[in-house]
């Protein structure tokens, strides 16, 4: 889907210049949101040193550096440039790239920049109104700054493994870089607030994000209940301390990993709307006196749990889901991936927009979780590693034909 010059003067951020030094997950995914939305994001890439999700699955055919579907989602609709950033030369580039930029982003581990000459006060004093964003593991001070890590090692220092899995096993951890899909939205939300600023004052600033803190307003509660309370919470599997039944529950089906149905009765309306799902068949034990109040279910959750699933383990989850909402409980499938894309109300709102791409074809790419009426995002795809390299040194820095030709042969552009 090729975006216009019409579509690209309709969306909320066209005339917005960034210079994307960003990679992996947390960064990448923060200037899709600016990309998408109409700004001009150039992504600094080097072939010596090729980002993560370039190379990561899935592949449509073979692997390779441009037949990544996972890049191209979170790089849709930027500009790929390559510049070996080893090289002096590359690094005055690099700088002449600032001066065009309004915003400069990277998430590099701290110190990265600054030893290229592109922290902060090198930026100001290319460009005094100079937005930077940096979002790094935890922060750019502090004890802690430089730890390595990657969006699984810091799931176990916010403590989201401490909360996932069951009480009597070890922690779990997500199959996700949760933290990576968290920091994104801070960021993208302070930037737009740097903008607002710039345009005020004429003032930039840097933008310091730490992917840590930004994870750690997703457990709110537990801090809350410590700090309050002095208790420090466990894992409890899928159950609630509140509710019960509230859980996953297995179903009819031929799937490897199982059918599963999620269920939650949050109050004593919705259980009499349970029993009323389940009929004849759960006549005995849904009338037992354990299970009559909340505080009751809540002190059998086993024992009710087990008689739950004695239930739902004849229906398909399609079926125990279509009983339980006719009475107004809360229920839903555990959808897979195959389910989500078939999805009828996400197909609905779009969530999924198909985008040809000139490797692996048309395929699905992830809409932001916002929809704004008047200034639509619009797609393009992922760029091959290099593809604009051309249009944006010649066009976007007016680099001289013979300039950019010596560059090129002296290695500059790998």
């Amino acid at each position: 889907m090729e975006q216009t010059q019409r579509e690209a003067q309709r969306q909320a951020l066209a005339g917005v210049k960034v210079l994307d030094f960003s990679w992996a997950v947390a960064g990448p995914m923060t200037t899709k949101t600016l990309a998408v939305h109409g700004a001009t994001v150039v992504k600094v890439e080097s072939n010596l040193r090729l980002d993560g999700p370039r190379v990561a699955p899935p592949f449509r055919g073979k692997p390779g550096r441009n037949n990544s579907a996972y890049y191209t989602d979170i790089n849709t609709s930027k500009y790929s440039i390559t510049l070996n950033m080893t090289r002096p030369e590359g690094i005055d580039v690099a700088k002449r790239l600032v001066a065009w930029a309004d915003i400069v982003a990277e998430n590099f581990s701290p110190g990265v920049m600054g030893r290229w000459g592109l922290a902060y006060p090198d930026l100001k004093r290319i460009k005094p109104d100079i937005i930077m964003i940096s979002s790094s593991m935890q922060g750019a001070a502090g004890p802690n700054a430089t730890h390595p890590g990657l969006g699984q090692t810091l799931g176990a220092l916010v403590g989201i493994n401490h909360f996932t899995g069951w009480p009597d096993r070890e922690p779990l951890g997500l199959a996700i870089p949760y933290t990576d899909v968290i920091s994104p939205w801070f960021a993208a939300t302070a930037l737009l607030a740097a903008l607002e600023h710039r345009d005020r004052t004429g003032e930039g600033q840097w933008i310091d994000v730490s992917q840590f803190e930004t994870a750690v307003h997703m457990l709110a509660p537990a801090f809350i209940d410590y700090a309050a309370n002095g208790r420090i919470q466990q894992r409890v599997g899928n159950r609630s301390p509140y509710w019960s039944p509230h859980g996953v529950y297995r179903c009819k089906g031929d799937s490897p990993q199982g059918d599963w149905v999620a269920i939650a009765v949050t109050s004593d309306e919705e259980w009499e709307g349970f029993r009323r799902a389940i009929g004849a068949s759960g006549e005995g034990w849904t009338r037992d006196e354990r299970f009559e109040t909340t505080l009751g279910r809540v002190r059998h959750a086993g024992d009710l749990d087990a008689l739950v699933e004695q239930w739902t383990v004849d229906l398909t989850p399609d079926e125990a889901v279509e009983r339980l909402q006719a009475e107004r409980v809360p229920s839903s499938v555990v959808a897979t991936a195959r389910e989500l894309h078939a999805d009828p109300q996400l197909a609905h709102i779009g969530q999924f927009v198909q985008v040809d791409h000139p490797r692996i074809g048309p395929h699905a790419h992830t809409h932001p979780a916002f929809w704004l009426s008047e200034t639509p995002a619009a797609f393009r795809p992922g760029a091959l590693i290099g593809e604009h390299n051309e249009l944006v040194y010649k066009t976007f820095i007016d680099m001289p034909d013979d300039e950019y030709a010596r560059l090129a042969e002296d290695g500059v552009f790998q």
